[in-house]
């Protein structure tokens, strides 16, 4: 099994900045690509960004410019910085990785689609 953590998310004034971060831990045994969703009340989770192993990167166009995506794969961590919040970028964030984790129980491995349980930005006017 594998989880993934959020952490970062608050409360800030629409111009402002914010970084957030996702860790993941237990039986990992690779991580491929990793990526930053969200989702606002009453709407669909969106593609925020993501980033596969070698660095390669995509993000929405409703963030580009203003946020960076990045990972430190020594620390099975992917990052998310925002600045220029805006208001519409509220949401409840959420961090998702494709996992190698092994199956203690089989002796196996299995690539595994992983979400964390997400973190709250909200930014007012």
């Amino acid at each position: 099994q594998a989880q993934l953590v959020e952490s970062g998310g608050g409360l800030v004034q629409a111009g402002e900045s914010l970084k957030l971060s996702c860790a993941a831990s237990g039986s990992i045994r690779s991580i491929d690509g990793m990526g930053w969703y969200r989702q606002a009340p009453g709407k669909l989770r969106e593609l925020v960004a993501t980033i596969t192993s070698s660095g390669h990167t995509n993000y929405a166009d409703s963030v580009k410019g203003r946020f960076t995506i990045s990972r430190d794969n020594a620390k099975n961590t992917v990052y998310l910085e925002m600045s220029s919040l805006e208001p519409e970028d509220t949401a409840v964030y959420y961090c998702n990785a494709d996992i190698l984790v092994g199956i203690t129980t089989t002796q196996t491995f299995e690539w595994r689609a992983t979400w964390g349980r997400g973190t709250q930005v909200t930014v007012t006017s």
